[in-house]
């Protein structure tokens, strides 16, 4: 039996997530650290701490043991209203989690990333990812996994109209993107939980960075025999 640490669980790809923890039966504790309390009410397995994110170092305890590490926090700039706000969710945080999960001799890394994540970016948002992939990649972490997804799709707590909008405007659209384009259609989040899930199974070091595509592949695949288990279990 495996620990894990979420951090993020009460976003879209942090709640489905969870549940793939929760349901696999791999992991005897899954610890959770939370601007607010997630909703997973298990206390033999969930161990839930709600924290203020600027102090960080004082929850340090809660890396000791784990195996998987599991990041999945992130905001707008709508949300975040300014440039440093979002800096301090989309890379300060990731960073300092990366550094307590070294620290602590945590085996594997996972963390939400963006499509077209680059230093060199144009656009801030994608820039603050790229500086932060390259920050994750500088710690040299034993196992470290970054997942660079499209616009995610899936029925979040909040609304976002801008996200709401893009789903709708690329709908039609992605039956052209094919080939080098793939990358770039909506991918549902589920997709994503269930990738980071199961590539956190595997026993493997190093660097790994897995775009859109190749997620959308991975978590249809993973749906689908998902679903082939349901049935037969139903059938036995």
């Amino acid at each position: 039996m495996k620990k894990a640490l979420v951090a993020g669980a009460t976003g879209l790809i942090g709640h489905h997530l969870m549940e793939e923890l929760l349901h696999s039966g791999l992991y005897d504790e899954v610890r959770v650290l939370s601007r607010r309390e997630s909703g997973f009410i298990d206390e033999t397995i969930v161990k839930e701490r709600v924290i203020d994110f600027d102090e960080l170092h004082k929850h340090a305890d809660m890396f000791r043991g784990i195996d998987d590490v599991f990041v999945c926090l992130g905001t707008t700039m709508k949300k975040a209203k300014t440039r440093k706000r979002f800096m301090k969710v989309d890379f300060k945080y990731p960073l300092k989690i990366a550094e307590l999960a070294k620290e602590k001799h945590v085996k594997r890394f996972l963390i939400v990333s963006s499509i077209g994540s680059n230093r060199e970016a144009t656009f801030f948002y994608s820039r603050v990812k790229g500086k932060l992939e390259e920050a994750l990649v500088s710690l040299q972490l034993p196992s470290l996994h970054i997942f660079r997804p499209s616009l995610l799709v899936g029925k979040r707590k909040e609304f976002r109209l801008g996200e709401k909008t893009a789903e709708f405007a690329f709908k039609p659209l992605s039956i052209f993107l094919v080939g080098p384009y793939g990358k770039y259609k909506p991918i549902k989040a589920t997709h994503l939980a269930k990738a980071m899930f199961a590539l956190a199974q595997e026993d493997s070091s190093g660097v790994h960075l897995y775009e859109s595509d190749r997620i959308q592949q991975l978590g249809r695949v993973l749906t689908q025999d998902h679903s082939r288990r349901r049935k037969y279990d139903s059938e036995v």
